[in-house]
């Protein structure tokens, strides 16, 4: 079993064509480089051995091919200038567990097809250009899922996420295992996932870590009720859409959320005040909506910052009405100014969690080590400077 690590090393050109004579070669990890130019088909000739793939984070270029890797258990091409469809013989790949294509130009519909797979547990397609309605499907092991900042749109079902039974129940002989993080090895999964409004890069993904974001798209309708049989759900997002009607009271349900996200859509309503039972609820978000009534008065709702419920003019409550004054002013109509280094603090924070797991009875449910990598708060002052760590733009929308 040979394992080629190569990642984080500035090399340029073509990706080197000896590496399809390596047959035994299990783990190619070519991530973090300056590689250009398209997937070398000749790597078809590791069908049988190569089971893990990471070719993110570079300048490569053209389609996905068609033929890739029979044995594929992790396929992780983010961030590069990958362009047309996803090669639907990915759905012939019964190994595969983590198809991560984030920050690419694909433009392609959802591909629902997908969920004959029934190893796959992270799928990752934001920031590209799939489009169009996201059709029901199975998915009996997906665990994260991740299709933000695309132009999908159309509305959800009521029983849309009826099917996803592993974030329902993670009781099975498999979790059970004395393996606790996905992959093995050095074919560890990783990927960069918003959790409680920052930017998360999970270095190592927890078996029983799971995740919704839809965030970013063009959905319409309500919110699916079927999402509170979520039960094992721990990050919850679908800011920036254009959802209505009420919030599901079946949010209640999903005793083991930490992250609520439903900000910038067009909710009306009330809050739910089953969510303020949800004792490991560390970070939400409803703001900018039509929101109305009482804020539940669960003690972590009295935790969140203001901006977690501005622009919702008929909000009310104890503690909005004493720490709240101004957050039924829209942001348009208020009057400040922004310093210009206040400007550059607008940058996107990326912590890289080195362990994340779901401790129970601790109210944030994770255990973090985390590293400030492109954002220098005033509070914060690093005397070695900014991390000038290369980032991929999200493309454009």
């Amino acid at each position: 079993m040979w394992y080629l690590l190569g990642s984080n090393n500035n090399i340029m050109g073509k990706i080197p064509s000896f590496i399809c004579e390596l047959h035994s070669l299990n783990t190619l990890d070519l991530s973090e480089n300056n590689f250009n130019g398209s997937i070398p088909p000749c790597l078809g000739n590791l069908n049988s051995t190569l089971s893990d793939l990471n070719l993110r984070q570079n300048n490569l270029s053209g389609g996905l091919p068609e033929e890739i890797f029979e044995s594929l258990r992790s396929l992780d091409v983010g961030h590069n200038q990958l362009v047309g469809k996803l090669p639907r013989s990915l759905d012939h790949f019964s190994t595969l567990e983590v198809l991560n294509v984030e920050g690419n130009r694909i433009n392609d519909t959802f591909p629902f097809w997908l969920g004959s797979l029934q190893k796959l547990q992270v799928l990752v397609l934001r920031s590209n250009a799939f489009h169009g309605p996201i059709h029901q499907a199975s998915f009996p092991q997906l665990r994260i899922i991740d299709i933000s900042h695309n132009h999908f749109d159309g509305t959800l079902p009521s029983e849309y996420f009826s099917k996803w039974i592993a974030m329902s129940s993670l009781g099975t002989d498999e979790d059970q295992s004395s393996e606790k993080y996905m992959g093995g090895g050095f074919g560890y999964y990783s990927m960069v996932l918003m959790n409680k409004g920052v930017e998360l890069e999970l270095v190592r993904i927890l078996k029983i870590y799971t995740a919704i974001d839809f965030s970013g798209n063009k959905f319409e309708g309500e919110i699916p009720k079927s999402i509170g049989l979520m039960k094992e759900l721990h990050v919850l997002n679908l800011s920036n859409n254009a959802f209505t009607g009420r919030i599901p009271s079946s949010l209640g349900n999903l005793t083991a959320l930490e992250s609520l996200d439903v900000s910038q859509n067009k909710l009306s309503g009330e809050i739910p005040q089953e969510l303020g039972n949800l004792s490991f609820l560390a970070y939400m978000n409803f703001s900018h909506n039509q929101l109305a009534g009482l804020v539940p008065g669960g003690n972590q709702f009295r935790t969140q910052p203001c901006s977690s419920f501005e622009d919702n003019l008929e909000l009310s409550g104890s503690s909005l009405e004493e720490d709240c004054r101004d957050i039924h002013t829209p942001a348009s109509h208020q009057q400040y100014e922004t310093p210009e280094s206040e400007e550059e603090d607008k940058e996107v924070i990326s912590w890289i969690a080195a362990s994340i797991g779901f401790v129970p009875g601790i109210s944030f449910g994770f255990t973090i080590g985390y590293i400030l990598v492109s954002y220098k708060p005033k509070w914060f002052m690093n005397p070695l400077g900014r991390n000038n760590r290369r980032r991929r733009s999200t493309p454009t929308h």
